[in-house]
């Protein structure tokens, strides 16, 4: 190339625009299905969603999670069912974000938001107890002051990824199939699942129409199976 071709090619390249940012004053936005910190979801009328059923202890790989369940006080119950979370706690040491917790849930208790970005000065800081993995009486996640959040880090947590079209069944494709979320209502689901039903439909869903235009159900992508209140509802056919 030569000595003053060295000095063409950086000349060049400081008139072409920047791609880098000024990190962390601004960032790229992040994936949709990006897996960051968990949160303990509630339901609309402010009761926690999880049963303390220890499914998300179980599935975890990396056995970051550990829950004690407890029957429910009959007077102040904390959850619509018989028991609830009594204990909740991960250890980020040793979580992996795999996203299987989220899986194996069948309440939708747990999800995940799109925070990656914090740090620990100690060990104690990093178990997340039940306290601080709650959501706030607006449905929001609490934010801790080692977390870095920021806008829409809370949205669409995990993208709603497993619950949206059963096995990729068009069928399934823009109906919601879980419950209403303390400060967000019923997520919209996403759309552009398979063109062939693959599983059966709802019962109320013509098979014909399935994947014609994205939403089988009629109501706009923000269909679901679940009582307004949120206190009773189906999920995949079953009640909870």
């Amino acid at each position: 190339m030569g000595f003053f071709g060295g000095f063409k090619v950086t000349f060049q390249e400081m008139f072409k625009p920047r791609v880098t940012t000024t990190y962390p004053e601004s960032k790229r936005p992040k994936p949709i299905r990006h897996h960051g910190r968990h949160v303990l979801n509630r339901y609309e009328d402010g009761m926690e969603k999880c049963i303390g059923c220890e499914l998300c202890a179980g599935v975890c790989p990396a056995r970051c999670i550990y829950v004690r369940g407890a029957d429910n006080p009959p007077t102040e119950p904390v959850s619509p069912g018989e028991r609830y979370g009594f204990v909740y706690e991960i250890n980020y040491l040793r979580c992996i974000h795999c996203d299987l917790c989220v899986e194996a849930c069948p309440t939708e208790a747990i999800t995940e938001s799109k925070l990656f970005e914090f740090s620990f000065t100690n060990r104690e800081d990093a178990i997340y107890t039940k306290d601080e993995l709650v959501v706030g009486d607006d449905g929001a996640p609490q934010h801790l002051p080692w977390e870095d959040w920021r806008q829409d880090d809370d949205t669409h947590t995990s993208a709603w990824m497993r619950a949206t079209s059963p096995s990729g069944s068009a069928a399934y494709a823009g109906r919601a199939l879980w419950s209403g979320e303390l400060g967000y209502g019923v997520r919209a689901a996403e759309q552009g699942q398979s063109g062939e039903a693959q599983l059966r439909p709802p019962h109320d869903i013509d098979p014909n129409v399935a994947g014609a235009d994205g939403d089988p159900s009629g109501d706009g992508g923000h269909g679901s199976d679940h009582a307004a209140d949120g206190t009773s509802h189906t999920a995949g056919g079953g009640t909870h």
